[in-house]
């Protein structure tokens, strides 16, 4: 069996609530409270079989890896999409003081008026990332909701606008599976407590 004919599968977890996230910021590579810690130390979820284990740099990442009894190997291709200035700024700060720079942001998504990444730029980086999983079998990924609907939208080759309208929960599981030479949407936002984390 040659490495493409091996059925390749990335199962994608996004990582526990933050302070950023729940008070609606631009996130920083910031630490899970305690609270947060506490409820995943409680979580019942049985990881699928998998080759090997990935997740992005951020501590909040390696976190959640831990707490779920996984040992990843560090993939900085997955790590979060850079907000530049804005980073740790809420939506609210920025359209007061560069309400412009937002609307741009807002409407162009090769714009980058925070001096960091485009959403473009973003979804481009996982999709190399994705390509060169060809034929590796299953991995697991503990990442970022933006890196899991960029991989959604590289997959299904969806339109970039697209990524605004996606929603991914903390905490929950996304599957890919490559059938023949397409992606499939094997499962979307189950959360790990279910019984279809484990599918």
């Amino acid at each position: 069996m040659n490495g493409l004919d091996t059925p390749t599968r990335i199962t994608f977890v996004t990582h526990a609530a933050t302070p950023a996230q729940k008070a609606g910021s631009f996130p920083l590579d910031e630490e899970l409270d305690g609270p947060t810690i506490s409820k995943l130390a409680g979580l019942d979820w049985k990881a699928p079989s998998a080759l090997r284990t990935w997740a992005s740099p951020e501590k909040r990442v390696h976190q959640t890896a831990t707490a779920l009894n996984l040992s990843p190997l560090e993939a900085y291709e997955l790590r979060e999409c850079d907000y530049g200035a804005w980073s740790g700024r809420s939506l609210e700060q920025i359209h007061a003081e560069d309400p412009s720079g937002l609307a741009s942001w807002l409407s162009d998504f090769g714009s980058t008026p925070h001096g960091g990444e485009s959403f473009r730029q973003l979804i481009c980086r996982v999709g190399h990332w994705i390509e060169r999983q060809k034929g590796t079998g299953h991995s697991i990924v503990v990442s970022h909701s933006s890196i899991v609907r960029a991989a959604i939208l590289y997959a299904l080759a969806a339109p970039e606008e697209s990524f605004r309208r996606i929603e991914v929960a903390p905490l929950t599981l996304t599957d890919l599976r490559l059938n023949g030479p397409y992606w499939h949407l094997r499962a979307f936002g189950a959360a790990l407590s279910s019984p279809r984390g484990e599918l």
